[in-house]
């Protein structure tokens, strides 16, 4: 057996080794330790976005499950036994937290629909990122 192994046999073998092409680069489509994940193996992302990508509201998210899990504990307050009450220090827990996640998840709502995202025009016709830039 020779005294080195071969690229494949070293991978396999968990060995840390990593495995090069002919001038010492990495081969193709092994990852090296500055890659981001993005299968380039740059460490870099210089593709385009698309403008639904960077349009992603989270306040949306956050905004439509508080509203669906208030109106769901407040319809469950409203049926709350009196044992269930007396659990809770005759306070009808279920109702209270339901009237503020739904007036929580609103509030997100609102937000959403007073201060929408935008996308910046020269952000897409130059198909990159402007850096830190808040929105107009």
């Amino acid at each position: 057996m020779s005294a080195r192994k071969s690229g494949a046999t070293a991978a396999s073998s968990g060995s840390p080794r990593k495995r090069t092409a002919a001038g010492g680069q990495p081969a193709a489509g092994t990852r090296t330790g500055n890659d981001t994940g993005t299968g380039t193996g740059t460490g870099t992302s210089d593709a385009p976005q698309s403008a639904a990508s960077k349009l992603f509201d989270i306040r949306l998210l956050i905004g439509g499950l508080f509203t669906l899990y208030g109106i769901m504990l407040t319809i469950a307050g409203f049926f709350t036994s009196d044992a269930d009450k007396q659990k809770a220090s005759n306070i009808n827990i279920n109702l209270w937290l339901g009237i503020g996640m739904l007036i929580m998840g609103l509030l997100f709502l609102l937000w959403r629909q007073v201060s929408p995202l935008r996308v910046q025009d020269h952000a897409i016709q130059s198909g990159g990122t402007t850096g830190t830039e808040p929105p107009r």
